[in-house]
């Protein structure tokens, strides 16, 4: 069980309405209670990474400072770079450290909203060169990938082709609301190799997409819904994050994942620029990158330990779902992040006017 902190804090989020979109406005919120001399806040995604983050680093940060620093996670809209831009601004941190995809970090580290990592001689060390800067440590490797439900699909999908393909491949189909991965995979399924799939083509995208667009039962925005649509039968196949969609097999849903041509990405902490809590920020991250930090969080979340040293304390079975396995990794398309740095803000313009379109 999570600590009560925690608990009262997400409920307050929650209760009061607001959501993650609102933690700009920091000042709606009820003053957080702790015993610990240093409250620290960080962000997280919720859903299965509050459970997960709660054993694997909330915890045990807590056991080693207790009396010192409580760390207290608090779930954050997907791609929150405006409302960490809006708490740097106004100095007002309502969190201090957040888990955000390696696109946002880069977007925000261009704009100066990020403080140094500092980390040498920690198990930061012991991370990827492709998973990390001096501004991010990467931990957890996920991926979209294609879900579908056994017990309507008879015929499994093996390609986004294949998702596109609903004559062969009958079901209720869902995408996510974003352009992000929806890109890829329409470039995909129009036949385009994953070695030649950056620079995006959104001419051909979006075209590849007119010819799905009246067949998507249900848009998704948030990772929360896919892995709910998909165990409560309101679609049968689905482009979702492997982790999302695994926590619905792993709480009994007639579920399986087809892992090729996934689409992998990595996230990561940062810290915000000018938040009095950096070095508290800094000894968590530390911890974070421990490979039985991340070992401690796989049994609850599907995504990849950034430090491979973490399969030596996970499970055969549990490592076969993760989002780093190497098999997995085979097959996915890395998600080119500057790439999404220069032509965000267009993509999302283009997706938004595409999706107002009848």
């Amino acid at each position: 069980m999570r600590i009560k902190s925690a608990i009262d804090r997400r409920a307050i989020l929650k209760g009061a309405g607001i959501g993650a979109a609102a933690i700009a406005f920091p000042t709606v919120l009820v003053p957080r209670k702790t015993r610990a001399a240093v409250q620290l806040t960080v962000r997280d995604p919720g859903g299965p990474y509050e459970k997960a983050f709660t054993e694997g680093l909330y915890k045990p940060f807590n056991e080693k400072y207790k009396g010192q620093c409580e760390v207290v996670g608090v779930a954050g809209k997907h791609e929150p770079t405006s409302q960490i831009k809006a708490m740097v601004d106004t100095k007002t941190y309502t969190w201090d450290a957040a888990l955000i995809s390696q696109a946002a970090h880069d977007l925000l580290v261009a704009d100066k909203y990020l403080d140094v990592l500092e980390l040498k001689g920690t198990a930061y060390d012991e991370i990827k060169p492709e998973y990390k800067t001096p501004t991010f440590a990467g931990n957890d490797i996920y991926a979209a990938v294609i879900g579908y439900r056994t017990d309507k699909v008879k015929k499994p999908p093996k390609s986004w082709a294949d998702l596109w393909n609903v004559k062969d491949f009958p079901g209720r189909r869902s995408l996510r609301k974003y352009p992000f991965d929806t890109i890829e995979e329409a470039l995909m399924a129009d036949g385009v190799p994953k070695d030649k799939v950056y620079p995006c083509d959104f001419d051909r995208a979006f075209k590849s997409l007119d010819k799905i667009k009246k067949d998507v039962a249900l848009w998704w925005d948030q990772g929360a819904q896919s892995s709910q649509m998909i165990k409560t039968n309101e679609v049968d196949i689905i482009a979702g994050y492997n982790a999302r969609l695994q926590a619905a097999i792993d709480e009994g849903a007639p579920v399986a994942l087809e892992w090729n041509q996934n689409i992998a990405g990595v996230e990561g902490w940062v810290i915000l620029k000018g938040t009095p809590r950096a070095d508290w920020c800094r000894k968590f991250i530390a911890l974070a990158m421990e490979a039985k930090s991340q070992a401690g969080w796989a049994p609850y979340l599907a995504y990849g330990p950034s430090n491979t040293n973490a399969f030596k304390f996970i499970s055969p079975e549990r490592a076969k779902v993760s989002g780093s396995f190497p098999e997995h990794a085979s097959k996915a398309l890395l998600i080119d992040n500057t790439f999404w740095g220069k032509e965000k803000d267009k993509a999302i313009d283009m997706f938004n006017a595409w999706m107002l379109k009848g």
